[in-house]
C-alpha cells in the first residue's frame, strides 16, 4: 500500500511539473516522447561513466532533472567526444547537449548561459622553454588537440603561427599524439590534463590557461520554445546550488560554477 501511494504521490509531482512546463517547449525539448540527452564522456569534468555503466556527472544530473520537470522518460545518447554530440544534435538525433559555447557552433545549436567555467590549457614537457600560451603560438610550433572540441575551435580561430595537429575523440588521444610525434604541447582541459601529469613526472600543465571554456545546455537550432525554457532551467539551477552539489557529488570541486547570467 506504501508503495501505491508514493508512485502515485510521484507520479502526481511529475504531472504538476510537467504543468509548469510551456506546451510548446515540452513539445521541441521532447519531439518523439522522450528526452534524449547526448553525455559525452570526452569531457571529464561533465560526464562519467559508473562502475554499473550508467551516466554520472553534473550533464546527467542535469537531464535526469530536466526530465523529471518535462515527465517524460529519459534516454542517455552517449559519445567520446563533444564534437560527435553536435553532430548528432545538427541532425535532430538528440533534444539536448552539453557543449562549450563557441561561434561555429551557434548556427546549428541554440545555448543557455553557461553553467560551469573550466580551463584550457597546455600540456608540455617537464623541460620544455614554455611558459605562457603565447611561446607556443610560434612559427614551426605544433600543438596536439582533439578534433571539434571546444578548444580545437578556439585555438583555431586564435592562433596565429602554431599548427594544430588533430585527433578524433576525446582525452587522452591528443596527448598519445604530442608525445609520440614530438609535438609541442597537447591541448586540452585542465582537470584531465593535471591527472595525467600527476603520473607522468615527464610533462607538466601551464598554469595560465588559454582559454575559459563556457560549458553550456543546447538544443537543436530552431527550438526557440526550449531554448527559451534551458535558459530559464539553467540560471536556476545555479541559483539553488543543485549545479555545485552535481560537480561536488562527481569529484570535480575545481570546476567553477558560471556566475548568474553567465
Amino acid at each position: 500500500m506504501i508503495r501505491i501511494i508514493l508512485a502515485a504521490a510521484l507520479a502526481l509531482a511529475a504531472q504538476a511539473a510537467a504543468a509548469q512546463v510551456p506546451p510548446e517547449a515540452l513539445k521541441e525539448l521532447a519531439p518523439t516522447g522522450k528526452l534524449r540527452a547526448a553525455i559525452n564522456y570526452g569531457n571529464g569534468v561533465l560526464a562519467q561513466k559508473g562502475a554499473d555503466g550508467e551516466s554520472r556527472g553534473v550533464s546527467a544530473d542535469l537531464s535526469r532533472e530536466l526530465a523529471k520537470r518535462l515527465g517524460v522518460p529519459l534516454e542517455y545518447v552517449t559519445f567520446t567526444a563533444a564534437g560527435k554530440a553536435f553532430e548528432a544534435a545538427k541532425e535532430n538525433k538528440v533534444d539536448v547537449l552539453f557543449v562549450a559555447i563557441e561561434p561555429v557552433r551557434a548556427a546549428e545549436v541554440e545555448f543557455s548561459p553557461p553553467y560551469v567555467l573550466i580551463d584550457g590549457a597546455y600540456l608540455v614537457l617537464k623541460d620544455s622553454p614554455a611558459r605562457e600560451p603565447t611561446d607556443l603560438d610560434q612559427p614551426g610550433k605544433r600543438i596536439a588537440v582533439a578534433e571539434n572540441s571546444a578548444y580545437d575551435l578556439y585555438l583555431t580561430r586564435t592562433l596565429k603561427h602554431a599548427t594544430l595537429l588533430r585527433t578524433a575523440g576525446g582525452c587522452c588521444k591528443n596527448i598519445d599524439l604530442f608525445l609520440a610525434e614530438k609535438l609541442d604541447a597537447a591541448a586540452g582541459v585542465r582537470q584531465p590534463l593535471n591527472d595525467y601529469a600527476k603520473d607522468h613526472p615527464n610533462v607538466r600543465v601551464m598554469e595560465k590557461a588559454f582559454q575559459q571554456i563556457r560549458q553550456a545546455m543546447g538544443t537543436p537550432k530552431g527550438r526557440s520554445a526550449a531554448a527559451a525554457y534551458l535558459r530559464t532551467f539553467i540560471e536556476e539551477m545555479k541559483q539553488n546550488g543543485f549545479v555545485a552539489e552535481a560537480l561536488k557529488r562527481s569529484n570535480q570541486p575545481d570546476a567553477q560554477v558560471a556566475p548568474a547570467g553567465g
